[in-house]
């Protein structure tokens, strides 16, 4: 599953939200304003990770030869840097902050004497967002995720912090091994050594046949996209992927609760708000970062070693960046937080802005996209080479830093926000400052 959450943003609370937090060791703002900063960065981040499902076949995302166009990454150097820099760093980022806004977000629901059904109500909205996503515009959707495993979260609000930390923590590392075992098998019966073993033979001939079903499963949707078709884009939808969400609980839900609670556990631990030191969070940063960072390298050179087979990109994705992930998350979020209020440049202050309408940028790259690369648009779909892909990112990019503080100068909310936002209280929120 892509990195397209993903936005856990959207489980963020609002800027009045924020405002009343009990967290105190910084101002309100000070901490709005980091919050704000990471989420625009990650927002942008996660378009770098789908930029690969968006342009090409879904599963060029994890395995380079599914590209229906050369790649222009010969050697596979581009592949390694967006695996060990960007792919699912942002998803995480991004669930760490899901877990600290729920918990911003019932500090005033309590304080107003409310009940966790708020939050509910609110959570099956983003699942609902979720599934419009997934069914009409791009099958990469993690909102629906994001509101499931938010609802089990909430069973777990009340928990002490480090209830909540160790449960996260454990079932976080649990999900790692189960997943690098279940991937790793198939790896090593079809791309290593030990499927040439006696008796081995059968098995492997099976793992390899099914490479070429796999790839092709989602042929019919790259016909539609190619062709214009958008009514058998959605007729591919509903009758042959219904129950993929149903899955992507399955793939992504055993990462996604578990950083959720430690996301919430964090934030009353004080890493969000100031009550870790600069210089510990500097620390953790840098050391989580590194090692993490080096730990990645080292798969991808693997990989790349083995010359990018099917199994192994998915095992790498999959299984075997799992623990990783989360030393380069958490030391990610570290460093963001120790540096981010320095910056207060203009560049700092549209990065901030887009991180305020995080959720409309979200949804917004994939309706543009679907613009770009479709038939009935400019027809791009397959067409363009990672190179080209990470250039029509940058645009991308560019466009969200240029639209959202002006907005924003001018509306109170981004437009789903807003949008959101009323549909939660079932209230017309003035939108216009």
């Amino acid at each position: 599953m892509s990195d397209t959450i993903n936005p856990a943003v959207v489980g963020s609370a609002s800027i009045d939200d924020e405002k009343v937090s009990g967290q105190a060791p910084v101002s309100s703002s000070s901490r709005i304003e980091t919050l704000d900063f990471i989420r625009g960065l990650a927002v942008m981040g996660i378009l770098a990770a789908n930029i690969v499902a968006f342009g090409q076949p879904f599963s060029a995302y994890m395995y380079p030869d599914a590209f229906l166009s050369e790649t222009n990454d010969p050697s596979g150097w581009q592949w390694v840097a967006q695996f060990v820099l960007i792919d699912g760093k942002m998803r995480g980022l991004f669930t760490l902050l899901f877990g600290a806004g729920m918990v911003l977000f019932m500090d005033r629901v309590w304080a107003r004497e409310g009940t966790r059904w708020l939050q509910f109500w609110r959570l099956a909205l983003l699942a609902m967002f979720g599934l419009i996503h997934f069914f009409f515009i791009w099958m990469g959707d993690i909102l629906f995720v994001y509101g499931v495993a938010g609802m089990v979260a909430l069973l777990c609000l009340k928990w002490s912090a480090k209830t909540q930390f160790a449960v996260g923590l454990t079932g976080y590392c649990v999900s790692a091994l189960l997943f690098a075992a279940a991937m790793t098998f198939p790896f090593a019966i079809a791309e290593s050594s030990f499927g040439d073993a006696p008796g081995m033979e059968e098995a492997k001939a099976e793992m390899v046949a099914g490479i070429e079903p796999a790839i092709s499963e989602y042929a019919a949707v790259d016909d539609a996209k190619l062709s214009g078709d958008y009514g058998a884009f959605l007729a591919d939808r509903f009758e042959n992927r219904a129950t993929m969400p149903l899955l992507g609980l399955l793939q992504i839900g055993f990462e996604t609760l578990p950083l959720m609670l430690v996301g919430m556990a964090l934030y009353r631990m004080g890493f969000f708000s100031g009550g870790i030191g600069r210089r510990t969070l500097l620390i953790w940063g840098w050391v989580g970062l590194l090692l993490g960072g080096v730990l990645h390298l080292l798969i991808a050179l693997y990989v790349q070693s083995t010359g990018f087979g099917f199994y192994g990109t998915m095992a790498a994705f999959i299984g075997w960046s799992f623990l990783p992930r989360l030393a380069m998350v958490i030391g990610l979020a570290a460093i963001l937080i120790a540096y981010s209020p320095a910056w207060t440049g203009w560049l700092a202050q549209r990065i901030r802005a887009a991180g305020r309408a995080a959720f409309t940028n979200y949804l917004g790259t994939s309706i543009v996209m679907l613009f770009v690369m479709h038939g009935w648009g400019l027809g791009l779909y397959g067409q363009l080479d990672r190179p080209q892909l990470y250039l029509l990112t940058l645009a991308m990019c560019v466009l969200m830093l240029a639209w959202s503080k002006p907005w924003l100068d001018r509306f109170r909310y981004g437009p789903l926000e807003w949008l959101w936002r009323c549909l939660t209280y079932r209230t017309m929120f003035p939108l216009r400052r």
